[in-house]
């Protein structure tokens, strides 16, 4: 039996490459450099893996986005970014003005670059496989290269497309769906996957790493036909092992006769792949990866049980390796550092006050699991004592609170409910607000410079005093306001300048919910944010957003908007307990926001907006779990939404793929919902098309904000009429795409100047007050 790991975070230590990405940009260090700080971080990653694995892979190491690497790799560079120039090239696809646009990788909050396949011409511009294998081979380091699948590739990417019967553009940017057109696309990129393992095997490697996690969606027969002559075609070359995650796979008996060396389960997220195992076995001829431990959840396994599956599986082959479930980007580093983290009031014998720390494993900690694993198997005395240590710690109670699971246990189906239909609470709310056509609005926050940040490390270290920071956020509030006001907005923020993170600020205020110090982890490019710990049951001690909402709306007579961050999403953007449902976490969570609603209502606010860019990402691979989580999360929307119905609710969504889950969107019953469609060049706008019914208002993002690049009145002009095309001008709101928490003044000045006066335009325009 040996031990693989694979998806080790990139970050380092010290956050060295956001760092060092963000100095490239910004033109602190030269090209040569950045590739040299890029290596030096390659060592780290193989000197991290070699102290705990005996297996990982060579790749890992992106500049941006690995499916955006990919898309160079195969040649996809979209015509107007005009001849491939290198690293300049690369940044401009993934940030500059005319960017790809972002997606959710599955159902995580990892984004990826959405490639673009104008033609069916693909060829081989640059082998990353080869070079880092080459990289690591120098220096005497043996390494499994590691791709994305032809075909998960393919299911990730969108193709240029001839529109029929729609009001949209003639060409179009569409997901490959068709079986025809899949094949299609497989025989064309085929070709060049084949070249970089045939220059692979030349340079000596044996096997491969292929990720393939599009295999745990709903496959039909056909497309495992497609599957299985690709892997016919890859294993000509090297030894291929296949790698899945996320879910189980579509079709075991399919996947089982796959002509590779090497197959790869998620046993962790469902119990369906290991249900298979036990009952079809496995391949005599073939190696079995068993994803054994957690890759996205940061709590330590119960290494007991991890050791009986184990032996369990060496029963049915011996032929075995013991992995992570997925990749291991999804955590922080460690959790070696954390000292500030809740403690237990229980005590057990023979052990230290227990922490919460004591329970956690990051990425480090899942390495050194799997090594624990095998030497417990191996017959190791110190390695059994440690499982032993390590049960009596997982197997205590941690955070728990009888008054909020018996208010859980208590609601009823009235408590999901607003009290009046949308129709009629449209009529208060605009009798209240008297906003004009097209009003204007941003997403929430505005930036936060280098001076905001100092000044919370200053508070956060104890250098000022709470009196001062709060005095320093009021002047940011006043003139976010005043440059608001002089813009022209219609619907103002007080600009989040207190929130470290729409999450993160969320979990500092509850109570069962842990914050960490150094749990960074990669959600984009250099963007980085600090997923919180749910780990009892969750409740609200006091007000969180009240005073800073309240102090801002005495500022102005224009409305002010409540900034709250939904259930769905601090559920699925933090690390949530496993001993209870989520559906239960998620009732927690809203019935605390459900607090904060009720007291920002008194407090005059007469428009609350409720983020829930996660409710997309939290939806499973497979249909058929569809009804179980979307039954959940429209329930927990709207449980912490009952305002009165004078109240205008609004709610905002990003970066995800909505044309297939619409209608369940639309049971969340609120009000006014703001979405991404700058990057997606308004291909979004489809699912209004499809769904006839839709009569809730929505702000169409206008200009995307991940691009330092001021937006065009134009390009802005150009959104609105794609939009109206489809959606009534009186359903229509003008906003960014998302918050401008990590641009410059300089660049969210113009840019909304931009996006007001368009407005003002298309209200003359339309003749529409």
């Amino acid at each position: 039996m040996q031990t693989l790991a694979y998806g080790f975070p990139k970050l380092g230590e010290k956050r060295e490459f956001k760092s060092l990405l963000e100095s490239f940009w910004k033109g602190k260090v030269s090209e040569a450099e950045f590739l040299t700080g890029m290596n030096a971080l390659r060592d780290w990653m193989a000197d991290t893996y070699s102290s705990s694995v005996d297996i990982f892979p060579s790749n890992e190491i992106s500049y941006y986005d690995f499916i955006l690497d990919t898309a160079l790799m195969v040649g996809a560079v979209p015509s107007r970014f005009g001849e491939y120039k290198g690293i300049e090239t690369y940044f401009e696809m993934a940030r500059g003005r005319q960017a790809m646009e972002m997606s959710k990788y599955f159902n995580t909050n990892y984004h990826y670059i959405v490639p673009e396949l104008e033609s069916k011409n693909f060829y081989l511009l640059k082998n990353y496989p080869l070079e880092e294998y080459l990289y690591f081979k120098s220096k005497g380091i043996d390494t499994l290269p590691k791709l994305i699948s032809p075909y998960t590739f393919l299911k990730l990417s969108k193709a240029l497309v001839k529109s029929e019967g729609s009001s949209l553009p003639f060409y179009h940017l569409s997901k490959i769906e068709k079986i025809q057109d899949m094949e299609n696309y497989l025989n064309a990129i085929l070709p060049v996957y084949e070249e970089v393992l045939k220059q692979l095997k030349q340079e000596g490697a044996r096997e491969v790493l292929i990720e393939d996690p599009a295999l745990c969606y709903d496959m039909d027969s056909q497309e495992w036909d497609l599957v299985y002559e690709m892997y016919n075609c890859l294993s000509k070359y090297v030894h291929v092992y296949v790698i899945t995650y996320y879910d189980s796979v579509s079709d075991y008996e399919r996947f089982v006769r796959l002509p590779v060396k090497a197959l790869g389960f998620d046993l962790v997220s469902s119990t369906e792949n290991l249900e298979n195992i036990r009952k079809y076995g496995f391949p005599s001829d073939k190696k079995l990866i068993a994803g054994i431990i957690n890759g996205r959840q940061v709590w330590r396994a119960n290494l007991v049980e991890k050791i009986r599956l184990v032996e369990e599986l060496l029963k049915i082959t011996p032929h075995l390796l013991i992995s992570n479930s997925c990749p291991l980007f999804h955590l922080p580093i460690s959790v070696e550092p954390e000292e500030e983290l809740p403690v237990h009031s229980v005590q057990i014998e023979g052990l230290p006050t227990l922490s919460l720390k004591e329970r956690l494993a990051f990425a480090k900690e899942k390495l050194k699991e799997l090594k624990l694993i095998k030497e417990a198997i191996e017959g190791h005395q110190q390695a059994r004592m440690e499982v032993e240590r390590i049960q009596h710690l997982v197997s205590v109670p941690f955070g728990v609170r009888e008054e909020v699971r018996e208010k859980i246990a208590n609601l009823k189906e009235e408590d999901f409910e607003r009290k009046v239909p949308y129709r009629e609470r449209s009529k208060l709310q605009q009798g209240v607000l008297q906003l004009p056509a097209f009003p204007t609005t941003t997403i929430g926050s505005f930036p936060q410079t280098e001076e905001v940040r100092k000044m919370r490390s200053s508070y956060v270290a104890g250098k000022i005093s709470e009196s001062e920071y709060k005095e320093f956020i009021k002047k940011q509030i006043q003139q976010a306001i005043k440059i608001q006001e002089d813009i022209g907005l219609d619907v103002l923020v007080h600009g989040e300048f207190e929130r470290t993170d729409m999450v993160e600020f969320f979990a500092q205020k509850l109570e069962g919910v842990a914050t960490t110090k150094h749990g960074w982890v990669l959600s984009y490019g250099s963007r980085v944010y600090r997923p919180p710990i749910i780990y009892g049951d969750v409740y609200r001690p006091a007000p969180m957003t009240v005073e800073e909402i309240s102090y801002a709306q005495s500022l102005t007579e224009k409305p002010v908007k409540g900034m709250l961050t939904g259930p769905v999403t601090i559920l699925n953007w933090s690390y949530y307990r496993e001993d209870i449902p989520k559906r239960e976490i998620a009732y927690q969570i809203a019935l605390a926001l459900l607090e904060e609603v009720k007291d920002l209502e008194a407090a005059g606010i007469k428009i609350i907006q409720i983020d829930e860019p996660a409710f997309r990402e939290g939806v499973p691979l497979k249909r058929k779990d569809w009804k179980e989580y979307f039954d959940w999360a429209i329930k927990a929307f709207r449980l912490c939404s009952r305002a009165e119905p004078h109240v205008q609710i609004h709610t905002h969504m990003c970066y995800s793929e909505f044309n297939d889950i619409i209608e369940y969107i639309y049971q969340m019953d609120f009000d006014v919902i703001s979405i991404e469609a700058s990057r997606s060049k308004g291909e979004i706008i489809e699912a209004f098309e499809r769904f006839k019914d839709w009569d809730r208002q929505i702000g169409i993002g206008v200009y995307d904000i991940h691009s330092p690049a001021v937006p065009t009145k134009e390009s802005i002009a150009s959104v609105l009429e794609r939009s109206m095309k489809v959606l009534p001008k009186e359903l229509l709101w003008v906003n960014p795409d998302c918050g401008l928490k990590t641009r410059r003044w300089e660049e969210v000045i113009p840019a909304l100047k931009n996006m007001v006066e368009v407005a003002k335009e298309f209200r003359e325009r339309y003749a529409v007050v």
